[in-house]
């Protein structure tokens, strides 16, 4: 072949990204129920989604770890060293709040935050957090019966006590056990976003969305005869999202006054019916966009969010992205 007339070289193939890498620490004492829902969540293959979310690893500091009230001992794992090249850490949380954590674990989350790692505590997870002072001016959540105990421990933390869980941008916290599950499922949200997470839950047979709003502790009186569940009205909204639906409309339905219908969900759900119904709302829109409705206008009529402008409004205050910028992260494109 003469000079100057040899084919174009072919151009290599991007490399797809390499899954984003989440480590448990695991310390003395450590909840087993917290580890299993780090593992539930984060560490499975998933075969319903065809691809694996994140690459998870469990660390300690030493080998043998004495799990909580030394139900068993935990080997086999990596050294700390594995938190050096993580992308979200979860650290240890364990019921013996008033004794301090390890120097070396505190440092390793130093380091981690220190270079941008995404730091998760579940349950009392969050004084692990403070202690290593990561927290310092920031906003977190522990489990309501440690709340006046972190208060006074840690003052310059923003503790919101009455709420599931708190993402602080970087730093995230679940009030308690099952909220380690709710925490789980809105960071699956955030990466992965509506859809995936809501094939995780599935699998979990868990609820795909409570917001971390929702109160830690629902009071739940002793039931009167007369069924007083909001499972049927739920369901039944759920399946009319593009309809006018209001809260008297709801609260017809119901055969209830709407002052009743907002003691309901309080109890029940610890939220208001406005704020449930947005939520919903909310969460259609997200998958819809995600299986690829690129007008935003039907995705709002569909949704029950009436404009696109409003579109705009609540899914950026929800996700953080403008439709758009979510679009482009979770839609169909997006999934390699």
């Amino acid at each position: 072949m003469s000079q100057g007339s040899s084919q174009p070289r072919p151009r290599p193939r991007p490399r797809p990204a390499a899954p984003h890498r989440v480590v448990v620490i695991v310390d003395e004492n450590s909840n087993p129920f917290e580890l299993g829902c780090a593992t539930e969540v984060f560490g499975l293959d998933r075969p319903e989604i065809g691809r694996r979310l994140y690459d998870f690893r469990l660390c300690a500091p030493e080998p043998g770890i004495r799990m909580r009230d030394g139900f068993f001992t935990l080997g086999g794992v990596a050294d700390l060293s594995a938190v050096e090249h993580a992308d979200t850490v979860i650290v240890p949380n364990r019921p013996d709040t008033e004794v301090p954590r390890r120097p070396a674990v505190l440092a390793a989350i130093r380091r981690a935050h220190g270079r941008g790692a995404r730091l998760i505590g579940f349950c009392s997870g969050a004084f692990t957090l403070a202690e290593a002072g990561v927290l310092d001016g920031r906003r977190a959540t522990a489990h309501w019966q440690w709340a006046e105990e972190f208060r006074a421990r840690f003052p310059a933390v923003r503790l919101e006590p009455d709420v599931l869980f708190v993402d602080d941008g970087d730093i995230l916290t679940a009030a308690g056990s099952a909220a380690a599950l709710d925490l789980g499922l809105h960071v699956v949200r955030r990466d992965h976003g509506a859809e995936v997470a809501n094939a995780v839950s599935r699998r979990l047979v868990f609820a795909a969305h409570r917001d971390g709003g929702q109160k830690q502790f629902v009071e739940r009186p002793v039931p009167k005869l007369r069924d007083e569940s909001l499972a049927p009205l739920l369901a039944w909204a759920q399946e009319r999202l593009d309809r006018p639906l209001t809260v008297a409309g709801l609260a017809e339905r119901a055969a209830v006054s709407p002052a009743t219908l907002h003691r309901r969900f309080r109890a029940q759900l610890g939220t208001t019916p406005l704020a449930w119904l947005t939520g919903e709302r909310i969460a259609l829109a997200c998958r819809l966009i995600e299986r690829g409705e690129a007008r935003f206008e039907v995705v709002a009529r569909h949704s029950g969010l009436g404009t696109a402008a409003n579109l705009r409004a609540l899914i950026t205050r929800e996700t953080g992205l403008s439709p758009s910028a979510y679009r482009r992260r979770f839609g169909p494109a997006a999934v390699t």
